[in-house]
């Protein structure tokens, strides 16, 4: 599948809104990717993650053993990405705002764990997620992602494998141009903004 393919598939679920966005990273941007209305149609995140497992390397894909998504956003995709991958997938959750494992999920002491998002902007929740496979006792060996937001900086400290890089600017509080300024933002995710 090819970028403009997958750009098709976000604009035919309306998956690509505009306006005001402040994102998880708690920075603001006039564009915001609502995975989940891509993921909507069974069939397309079906689709969507057989390219995104096509794009993991041969070897890595033989060296694992389980799938691993973040709740909310990474659990559809990473559900799928099991299917695609032949692997059983779990999600980790933030009940008291860690993530961890619930719901009689567990991970063997060594597991190679691919963890699975819907878009990485800073990393900041890949991170947490690693970090709670590996207390868990798994190895997080690579992650992939329908979108990369990073511009191609982020360091999760594994292989990362997006299916698409879109970099739409985002800006920090004091920094706003004077369009985003002038309309109150919208908090579009799930997850609560700092």
């Amino acid at each position: 599948m090819q970028d403009e393919d997958v750009l098709a598939e976000f604009r035919a679920s309306k998956a690509l809104l505009e306006g005001h966005f402040l994102l998880s990273s708690g920075r603001h941007s006039a564009h915001y990717l609502q995975c989940a209305r891509v993921l909507m149609d069974p069939m397309r995140a079906s689709r969507l993650a057989a390219a995104l497992a096509a794009k993991l390397p041969r070897e890595l894909r033989k060296e694992l053993t389980k799938v691993v998504a973040p709740a909310m956003g990474g659990v559809i995709i990473g559900h799928e990405m099991g299917r695609a991958l032949g692997l059983e997938a779990v999600f980790v959750e933030r009940p008291t705002g860690t993530f961890e494992l619930r719901r009689g999920f567990t991970i063997e002491p060594g597991e190679k764990v691919l963890m699975v998002e819907d878009v990485v902007t800073t990393g900041l929740s890949s991170r947490e997620a690693i970090k709670a496979v590996q207390e868990a006792g798994g190895e997080v060996i690579a992650e992939a992602a329908l979108v990369d937001r990073s511009g191609g900086s982020v360091d999760l400290g594994v292989p990362f494998y997006p299916l698409i890089a879109i970099n739409f600017p985002t800006y920090a509080e004091d920094e706003l141009p004077p369009e985003l300024a002038a309309t109150p933002a919208v908090k579009p995710g799930s997850r609560a903004n700092p």
